[in-house]
C-alpha cells in the first residue's frame, strides 16, 4: 500500500506530493500554487481519489483484495 500520493490542482496545475492519512479521508486540501481550497468530485470519497496519482488507502486495499471500495 501506498501512503503518499502526488495532487494536482485542477486551477493552476500545481503538484505537491503529500502524506495520506490512514485513519480518515481528507476532504479539503488547500494548494500550496494559488490557495484554491480544493474538495472531492461528485463519487469521490476524498482529494486523492478525485486529484491524487494513488487513490486513499482505504480505496488501494479494497481494489487490492477485489472487495467493494468503500469511502474512509
Amino acid at each position: 500500500m501506498q501512503l503518499s500520493s502526488t495532487l494536482t490542482c485542477p486551477e493552476c496545475g500545481h503538484r505537491e506530493t503529500e502524506a495520506m492519512p490512514t485513519d480518515a479521508c481528507q476532504f479539503f486540501y488547500d494548494c500550496k500554487g494559488c490557495n484554491a481550497v480544493l474538495r472531492p468530485n461528485a463519487g469521490d470519497c476524498c482529494v486523492f481519489c478525485s486529484f491524487g496519482t494513488i487513490p486513499c488507502p482505504p480505496i488501494q486495499e479494497a481494489r487490492d483484495n477485489g472487495t467493494q471500495a468503500e469511502c474512509c
